[in-house]
């Protein structure tokens, strides 16, 4: 699987086997995801398939923990009580590291500030045998591809930007940290069996069109819960113009369009990748067991969209949104019209979706034209290499030296400004202004706290060529800039190789292995820490329907996880829970006074913070529900956005519908995601009422729920609600938690 574990294996022989045994079921051509997600299947032979429907029960592959999820998947491991994790899993140090200063620097910080967080994730990793990679070895999902993906792997990561292995021709899927604990644990991981969306991809990629605009279209065409509950799996001529790390580009933004995950089939790039990493034996394999690895000619996709890449042209989407696309030839009028901010005062490149040896190069290819007529950025420009591979690379081969010489900052090879990791001083909180990123998100605020910041993603060289320019308005494919000389130039495409000539340079070795014999190790945390905090049991269910819920908030319009538990500065707080709980809900809008962090509480009828209100709640013993509009809970896999409301008090989240991590996660930690079976109802209910919630004796799957709105003039009304439990998912409940339940069955 991966020279950092010797002794676990690819299982080629046991996927065929699981595929034909399917196949003969079904008796139908199968899609390549279809392939690998039944391929993992528990029980192959008796599995009921039913896309959209069922639920299936897998066998994944391995785990990948990044630290900000991983404190709070390792408690939960911790808490179950088990000896050593069942599959392959890693942790890896992207999340904690603030961009501030420049690399070095930064590192130095994060590692002083994050002592304790990081000792706690290398203890628990050398004690339950799970790998650690250190602060600096760079972004998690660089380092699968470099790493641990591979064709056919199904994986799971705490990160809902895991579905960037899918370049590699791997099921990689985001989910929260209770669903790694149940593989970890070596239980069967359950997950409704997904539609598949088709992307066919025909023409060429040529010119400044790069692989990001593909998904920069498809986010365009999907909207940002178009792919809900669905595989997104590119196939036809075009994929073979895309390169190994495009393709991951483009399957690590499908995450923006709330697809389950996206997949690319095995070709000779994905082969190329796997021999310049140092996996020649792996690609060898592939060969071999080929047909498994690509869809069945004439299989059937639930829905088909076609892309001709000979016509597609470079795109920016944005801002606020990551599904407002427009033409990067467009925006500027774009912007002009809808009164967005022109000059561009922040330029960035890097991310865990952009920041491949080629969109270095590529960038750089841009830069150097740019300092050959002696320019240099007008905008701020800051680049993150993607993994310490990387940025050893980019040093040797001079892209690095290019791209400061343009005015350029290297930060640390981590997340930093893409998740808010940036203590960004150019502005000042609440000054409308412009940046331009190579990142996935571009969320009200998620950059740098301000909420005037008017984000748009792009691709790598169009962010370069922007921040040279330093305005929307400037379309690198037929606009002038002006050289030190006066005379006038056009950039022209850039053009870089997608690996180097040479082989990439490791850099430091960042990797801790766990020992063999782990018997002696401690794994400590202080019952004063503000950053750790052991895990208490929730409380199971009483038996008895839900009586005269509060309301906590009514949400108005789009409530992503930053608005649920923010990031940025409370990322410290991701391994105690209490601490953390203080930023519930503090982004979501609320409609009753249109302001975000103010609620009314029934008790004082004064208006509050939402944290505080919700501790006065449950310290009065006043169970509470929050009511939410569309998609609600997209965004990142985080499970403290479904961990702070059980944690203070919540039962049920009542909303239009969800996000697929987030339903999933309330379901584990004890609560009910229920939606309106007609979405007008969300009307009806107001801040001031009451809510009963009926039925949950007789809860089973597909049977809706009774919810009773109780108004303060005395009046009632009665509406319906689903869900989307099953029988497993109904006895998390009941216990009051997966972990709950899972202890329950080790004891019998």
């Amino acid at each position: 699987m991966s020279h950092f574990e010797p002794n676990e294996y690819i299982r080629y022989d046991l996927l065929e086997k699981n595929i034909n045994i399917v196949r003969k079921r079904l008796n139908r051509p199968l899609t390549l995801s279809e392939k690998i997600v039944y391929g993992h299947l528990d029980d192959p032979a008796n599995q009921e398939i039913e896309r959209g429907k069922t639920y299936l029960r897998l066998r994944p592959d391995r785990v990948a923990m990044q630290d900000a999820t991983a404190q709070m998947a390792m408690l939960q491991f911790i808490s179950s009580g088990l000896p050593k994790v069942a599959v392959p899993s890693t942790i890896h140090c992207d999340h904690l590291i603030e961009a501030q200063l420049g690399g070095e620097k930064d590192l130095r910080r994060a590692k002083d500030i994050n002592q304790e967080v990081y000792n706690f994730l290398a203890t628990a990793g050398a004690k339950y045998g799970v790998g650690f990679w250190r602060p600096g070895s760079g972004i998690i999902h660089q380092i699968i591809l470099e790493n641990y993906s591979y064709p056919g792997v199904l994986l799971i990561g705490t990160d809902s930007h895991t579905p960037n292995g899918g370049g590699l021709g791997g099921i990689c899927i985001g989910v929260g940290g209770a669903d790694a604990v149940d593989v970890m644990a070596g239980i069967p991981w359950e997950l409704k069996c997904p539609k598949v969306i088709g992307v066919k991809l025909t023409g060429s990629l040529s010119g400044w069109t790069s692989p990001k605009d593909v998904i920069l279209k498809v986010a365009g065409i999907l909207t940002v819960k178009g792919g809900t509950g669905a595989i997104v799996e590119y196939h036809g001529p075009g994929v073979d113009s895309i390169s190994c790390t495009g393709m991951a580009t483009i399957c690590n933004m499908g995450a923006e369009i709330g697809a389950t995950t996206s997949v690319f089939p095995y070709n000779h790039r994905m082969k190329k990748y796997l021999n310049k990493t140092g996996r020649a034996d792996i690609a060898n394999l592939a060969d071999e067991f080929k047909d498994h690895l690509v869809p069945d000619p004439g299989c059937h996709y639930d829905q088909l969209i076609e892309i001709n890449l000979n016509e597609l042209k470079p795109h920016i989407n944005g801002p606020f949104t990551p599904d407002l696309a427009h033409p990067v030839a467009e925006v500027g009028s774009v912007a002009e019209k809808e009164g967005w901010p022109l000059d561009i005062r922040v330029g960035l490149i890097g991310s865990c979706t952009n920041s491949s040896y080629e969109d270095m190069g590529r960038s750089a290819a841009v830069a150097k034209q740019a300092l050959a007529h002696g320019l240099k950025c007008k905008s701020q420009f800051t680049i993150t290499p993607g993994s310490e591979q990387i940025r050893a690379t980019i040093e040797r081969d001079g892209y690095a030296q290019i791209l400061r010489d343009v005015g350029g900052i290297v930060l640390a090879n981590a997340c930093g400004p893409c998740i808010g990791q940036w203590d960004r001083k150019d502005i000042k909180k609440g000054e409308k202004n412009t940046i331009v990123t190579s990142y996935n998100r571009n969320f009200t605020g998620r950059n740098d706290a301000n909420p005037e910041t008017h984000a748009f993603v792009t691709s790598p060289e169009i962010v370069t060529a922007l921040a040279i320019a330093g305005t929307l308005k400037f379309n690198p494919e037929t606009d002038f800039l002006t050289g030190k000389d006066g005379k006038k130039f056009k950039l022209e495409a850039p053009d870089a190789d997608e690996l180097p000539h040479a082989e990439f340079d490791p850099g430091q070795d960042t990797y801790q292995h766990p020992p063999k014999d782990s018997s002696g190790q401690r794994v400590d945390v202080s019952p004063t820490s503000q950053r750790l905090q052991l895990l208490e049991p929730f409380d199971k269910w009483d038996g008895k329907d839900l009586e005269d819920l509060q309301i906590l908030i009514k949400v108005k319009g789009k409530c992503t996880t930053d608005h649920i538990s923010a990031a940025g500065p409370w990322l410290k707080f991701r391994g105690h829970l209490d601490n953390i709980s203080n930023n519930l809900l503090i982004g979501a809008i609320n409609v009753e006074n249109g302001k975000a962090n103010s609620v009314r509480n029934a008790v004082t009828q004064e208006f509050g913070p939402v944290p505080d209100t919700a501790r006065y709640y449950k310290e009065h013993g006043i169970r509470w529900v929050v009511i939410g509009d569309e998609n609600y809970g997209e965004g990142s896999s985080r499970e403290h956005a479904a961990l702070e409301p059980r944690h203070l008090g919540g039962r049920a989240i009542i909303t239009k519908s969800f996000a697929r991590i987030h339903e999933t996660n309330l379901k584990k930690q004890g609560l009910l995601p229920l939606t309106f079976t007609d979405p007008a109802d969300y009307n009806k209910i107001h801040p001031v009422d009451k809510l009963t919630i009926q039925g949950l004796k007789d809860f089973a799957p597909g049977k809706p729920l009774k919810c009773i709105i109780k108004h303060p003039n005395g009046t009632q009304e009665t509406i319906l609600l689903n869900h989307t439990f099953n029988e497993t998912q109904i006895e998390w409940f009941r216990a009051g938690s997966a972990l709950n339940r899972m202890k329950e069955l080790q004891q019998k």
